[in-house]
């Protein structure tokens, strides 16, 4: 029997007592930071690096990840309503997180890191950007057990019909394509710091992970549902067009790397 579509109607819950419960893509969260800090704590050994620097950054990179992720979901996709409605930007257990808000709260508590440690910011993020890589496989999982972010209708026989969301027509995984190609992203990006002997030219894993993540997440943007309604109608949407600055800063340290500049703070 060929397969048409695939029901989806997976409770994003895994339990509840009262008000107080626990999903799905909380779990995955968390897996994504600890399963982050077991590969980064590897390159720590491999490197040498002081006692406490991995813990010092796991902090930075908690609040630089999380504040950025929500604000940038605010500001970018609902500037008026949490504008006027400030409060609510607090409420992070509602949803609304935005990968791109993600990249520059990373970025941002990462400079701040690299001024207290003397360690030059292109060093971390050369490092930084595989665990976030494989993050991104964990946090799209959370968006399918959601049933949220999928894709326009399709015919495909793996296209998914998202019960939980009223869906009564198959659409695009989108979720899965994105998971599958940060996946890959993950893997490319780790074996190039294991082929290097853990010194990849400065920017060149900074440069490979915006280049891959973010046009991966340009052309995906094609085939999926508009996230709010502004989105409507227009040729880019938001997402593609907060891509393509990440796209081009990721062509510039893949320049500067391959011809031996030095970006943001030089060598390690």
């Amino acid at each position: 029997m060929l397969i048409n579509h695939i029901v989806w109607d997976i409770n994003p819950e895994i339990f509840s007592l009262g008000p107080f419960s626990i999903r799905y893509y909380g779990v995955l969260w968390a897996l994504s930071f600890y399963l982050g800090y077991i590969i980064f704590e590897r390159f720590v050994k491999k490197e040498h690096l002081p006692e406490g620097y991995l813990d010092k950054l796991t902090i930075y990179m908690l609040i630089g990840t999380v504040v950025g992720a929500r604000l940038g979901h605010c500001l970018f996709y609902q500037p008026a309503y949490y504008l006027s409605n400030p409060i609510e930007i607090l409420k992070i257990w509602e949803g609304g997180l935005a990968s791109h808000g993600a990249a520059i709260g990373i970025i941002l508590s990462l400079y701040l890191f690299s001024r207290k440690t003397k360690k030059p910011l292109i060093y971390i993020l050369d490092r930084i950007v595989i665990v976030v890589a494989l993050a991104g496989v964990l946090i799209r999982l959370g968006n399918l057990m959601n049933s949220e972010i999928y894709g326009v209708e399709t015919k495909l026989p793996w296209g998914f019909i998202f019960k939980r969301d009223g869906q009564e027509v198959p659409k695009h995984p989108t979720q899965l394509y994105e998971a599958f190609s940060y996946l890959l992203g993950y893997i490319i990006l780790h074996v190039i710091y294991l082929r290097t002997n853990a010194k990849p030219k400065p920017g060149l894993l900074f440069g490979l992970f915006l280049i891959f993540i973010f046009a991966t997440r340009f052309i995906i943007e094609f085939i999926k549902e508009p996230q709010v309604s502004f989105e409507v109608g227009m040729t880019l949407n938001m997402g593609q067009l907060l891509s393509i600055p990440f796209i081009i800063l990721g062509v510039w340290f893949i320049f500067r790397a391959v011809y031996g500049k030095k970006p943001l703070g030089g060598d390690a």
